[in-house]
């Protein structure tokens, strides 16, 4: 009798000594121990809108819910979306009756994200969205992701774009540091995260003309110069040298309403190939004056429809390579 009662001693100290070594150990002790849980969220998309390349924005409203069993998460105060310039919270509802609380809450987020403007007008983007609780690490809850219906609403319609795809997920976020919490020994923590990306295409051919339409009547206002007698020289340098202009000045409305970019873009790339050609074209004037003056009238004129073809056919046939290259996405 008195060994079965050393030995239940024993084995409630040894039991007592786990638990207080399994307790929370998240190092937010504000509101004392929670029990881990999980928190299925979905997500229903209303409206895409004010897609803004230069301010790299664009606004998102939408439908969030959460179903959970832990008072203590509080997302209502606690939620933090990490990419978002602002938040809006608004037609919230709380319901606490049953076993699991249930929210549901309106949002509008202006999200900031990097754009992919490599190949515009011909790109597609990937706009992102994440949810995180801004109090609890992964130790006390993880999302789980509600998969039931659609995530957006199929009757809006994204204004010069196309929905290609979307998903949501749920993963974890690693931060490389403790946020100042001493109770925390290595500077790393790792917080669920519910995550949703949405491909785009644009609807991009009549943008395309409408940006590049100047540019290509620029091009082709010097290139009318190989049809104007060589005699008329002023006439053929005036065409010439008023096309590089404009050029230049099509090149700089359009990049004033897009983000800056170390890369080559297609926008560089066909300005490049007009203002080249024209230079081009200007070099093939100078070229032809010299022959008549050298009264080699008949090499000038073989010289300039030789030069003309060429420089058409080549001009064409770089714009169509670049062109579809953007368009597939190369």
């Amino acid at each position: 009798m008195k060994k079965a009662l050393l030995l239940f001693t024993l084995f409630a100290g040894m039991l007592s000594a786990t638990r207080a070594a399994t307790g929370d150990s998240t190092g937010h002790d504000t509101i004392g121990p929670v029990a881990c849980d999980t928190v299925k969220t979905g997500v229903y998309i209303t409206s895409i809108h004010n897609i803004d390349f230069r301010q790299k924005e664009y606004t998102m409203d939408m439908w969030l819910w959460m179903r959970y069993k832990n008072k203590a998460l509080d997302f209502w105060n606690n939620m933090e979306v990490p990419q978002a310039k602002s938040v809006i919270k608004s037609f919230a509802t709380i319901d606490s009756s049953g076993d699991d609380i249930y929210l549901l809450m309106k949002l509008q987020c202006v999200m900031q994200d990097s754009w992919r403007i490599g190949n515009f007008p011909f790109d597609d983007q990937v706009l992102r969205f994440s949810v995180e609780n801004s109090q609890f690490d992964r130790k006390v809850m993880v999302f789980i992701v509600d998969t039931s219906g659609k995530s957006f609403d199929p009757k809006f319609t994204l204004r010069g774009w196309h929905i290609d795809t979307m998903s949501i997920s749920s993963g974890l976020r690693a931060y490389e540091t403790a946020f100042g919490d001493v109770h925390i020994p290595k500077p790393h923590v790792e917080y669920s995260s519910f995550k949703m990306k949405v491909n785009i295409s644009r609807d991009a051919l009549g943008l395309f003309w409408k940006m590049f339409l100047g540019m290509y009547m620029a091009f082709l206002a010097a290139y009318m110069c190989f049809y104007i007698h060589l005699d008329n020289t002023d006439s053929r340098f005036s065409l010439s040298v008023g096309g590089l202009f404009a050029v230049v000045g099509n090149k700089y409305i359009i990049e004033s309403s897009l983000p800056e970019s170390l890369s080559f873009t297609l926008v560089d790339t066909l300005h490049g190939i007009a203002l080249l050609f024209i230079v081009i074209i200007i070099i093939c004037n100078v070229v032809g004056l010299r022959l008549i003056k050298s009264g080699k009238e008949d090499r000038a004129v073989r010289f300039n429809s030789i030069a003309g073809k060429g420089l058409i056919i080549a001009y064409i046939l770089l714009n169509v390579f670049f062109i579809v290259k953007a368009m597939k996405g190369f």
